[in-house]
């Protein structure tokens, strides 16, 4: 008995002490963390998707609890009652952020690419972009692998069982960008939702030329420039044989989709009468 309440003491002994060493190291080392910062983090969805600017939800609601102001702090995810919540921790105005959704600038689906070859290998965008052009002539459509699908976190994108393209669910999309920096073809653009404004944009990106466009897919801009000369707000530009619509400038008024051609533009809202519907 004597062994064993030995090493008991001994066992219990050195347990004490080593829990009062925890206790003076943690209090030595201890780093002070304003509790605002906590109450704020719990109001943030916790996606971290960097829709804010910021490497992840703890570092938006620690800039938000050290600022002085927030003008330019918007979480994407979370909305503008969050947002008037956290103003309320931190005594400060929130100013009202600009929503953002994301749009797809490809339209042409399997009806209007003719799939040329059979790509044999690994499901991602990235990798059959990088290995050739894609099963089509395009060399600038929608690849359909799902890579934009798998970045968000939101549940806002799914690739269209018909066409085969991506499709933007935009009443779940945040605008964290997310899906913009994953497409390895640059086909996704963030663009502002506006109160009673319409959304109006190209979906295409192929910057072949017409001739050559237009055997590619039936409904490839071709760059003919005629959105760009009914829009009398200059919010249509063409560059290297496809147009894009600006939408700081676009004011809905649906000229440019009723000129086009090819059926290359569309739009989210609805649309300002178009003078030759005003004068019907």
């Amino acid at each position: 008995m004597g062994v064993i309440s030995t090493t008991i003491l001994v066992i219990g002994g050195i347990g004490v002490l080593a829990a009062i060493v925890l206790y003076f190291v943690a209090k030595k080392f201890y780093v002070y963390e304003n509790p605002k910062i906590a109450e704020i983090e719990e109001l943030l969805p916790g996606a971290n998707c960097g829709g804010c600017g910021m490497s992840g939800c703890h570092a938006f609601a620690k800039a938000c609890a050290e600022t002085d102001s927030l003008d330019g702090f918007n979480c994407t995810g979370a909305g503008k009652d969050i947002m008037e919540k956290i103003s309320v921790i931190v005594g400060l105005e929130a100013k009202a952020g600009i929503r953002r959704v994301a749009v797809m600038k490809c339209n042409g689906g399997c009806s209007e690419r003719q799939i040329v070859n059979n790509y044999d290998g690994v499901t991602s965008c990235a990798m059959e972009g990088a290995l050739y052009q894609g099963e089509t002539d395009c060399n600038y459509g929608c690849l359909g692998r799902g890579d934009c699908v798998a970045s968000c976190i939101f549940d806002a994108l799914h690739i269209d069982s018909e066409s085969g393209i991506a499709v933007v669910d935009h009443e779940k999309c945040v605008g964290c960008g997310k899906c913009v920096k994953t497409c390895p073809r640059g086909l996704l653009e963030l663009v502002p939702v506006i109160d009673d404004k319409p959304i109006v944009w190209v979906t295409c990106m192929n910057h072949d030329k017409g001739a050559l466009a237009m055997k590619e897919c039936t409904i490839s801009c071709i760059g003919c420039g005629k959105c760009k000369r009914v829009c009398e707000h200059g919010a249509v530009d063409v560059e290297d044989f496809v147009a894009h619509i600006n939408p700081e400038l676009c004011v809905g008024c649906g000229e440019c989709e009723a000129a086009c051609p090819r059926g290359s533009i569309t739009h989210i809202g609805d649309l300002i009468p178009t003078k030759k519907e005003a004068e019907s």
